[in-house]
């Protein structure tokens, strides 16, 4: 059972807590009267926003985020700031008319951040670009524990593109997987050198087109001198390499997740400038 009150221009509903039971309420019972005191329907688009975080996104957004029919508000989410645009209208060209402006503007502030749009999800991306150029991709992982490896792999089809993983967490294994020892002596486990050699050598060893390498440290202790946080990832593909080095603040459990997506990000852009030449 569930019960509907309007009073002084307010309504509180309650539906039960079995979501089966609810979500059949919710949109026989519920939606229907909301809609009717709202006087047209809500139109929503959602942008997915990476490598930002939410206090940055909504300080960019400016005024934007005060705005009115649309409104537009952030959310932080698992793998990025979804910025919701909600607009009310009478009909789908009269919301088009509302939203298509300011998603423009949003789209001019944020540019490349915005990866996807509604539910996208960040590896998904990664793994369409990969489709589209046609190459295969292997990782060699440190700190992240294979987590990059389980994001591509959620979904289905990664066969299409994903060549493989490996967890070299020891440093003779990361040797023995083909990162020269003298890189490792040289510049440390932690170094931008040395995930740039985990790239390179998961790409050969595996037969892939495209390598990722990532190395750092997740905590709770720093290592060879390097804080917690500290993580540098690389990609080596035919159209060359990059290297990016990243520190955050967090749990052990949240560095890693950081770390991962922050590789997929990596691996996006560096997959656009090839598609977009």
């Amino acid at each position: 059972p569930g019960w509907y009150v309007a009073r002084d221009g307010h309504v509180i509903i309650s539906m039960p807590g079995v979501p089966r039971e609810m979500k059949k309420m919710w949109e026989e019972q519920a939606l229907p009267r909301l809609r009717a005191l709202a006087g047209g329907t809500l139109f929503t688009r959602i942008l997915r926003v990476t490598g930002v975080g939410e206090s940055t996104v909504e300080e960019r957004l400016g005024d934007l985020i005060h705005a009115t029919n649309p409104t537009v508000a952030t959310y932080a989410k698992f793998d990025a700031v979804d910025v919701r645009i909600s607009a009310k209208a009478v009909n789908a060209g009269e919301a088009e008319t509302l939203l298509a402006p300011v998603e423009a503007q949003i789209c001019q502030i944020f540019g490349r951040r915005i990866f996807g749009t509604g539910t996208q999800a960040l590896a998904s991306v990664v793994g369409g670009l990969l489709r589209t150029t046609g190459w295969q991709l292997a990782a060699m992982e440190s700190c992240t524990g294979g987590l990059l490896s389980s994001y591509l792999t959620d979904h289905a089809g990664s066969s299409d593109f994903f060549r493989g993983g490996v967890v070299t967490y020891a440093t003779d294994l990361k040797a023995r997987m083909g990162v020269p020892q003298a890189t490792l002596d040289q510049f440390g486990v932690i170094s931008d050198e040395t995930a740039l050699a985990m790239a390179q050598a998961v790409r050969g060893d595996l037969g892939a087109d495209v390598g990722v390498g990532i190395t750092g440290v997740a905590g709770p202790d720093s290592q060879e001198g390097k804080p917690v946080g500290e993580v540098h990832i690389a990609v080596a593909s035919p159209r060359g390499t990059e290297v990016r080095q990243l520190l955050w603040r967090g749990e052990r459990t949240d560095i890693k997740h950081r770390a991962a997506m922050a590789a997929l990000d990596l691996l996006r852009l560096h997959l656009l400038g090839e598609v977009e030449g």
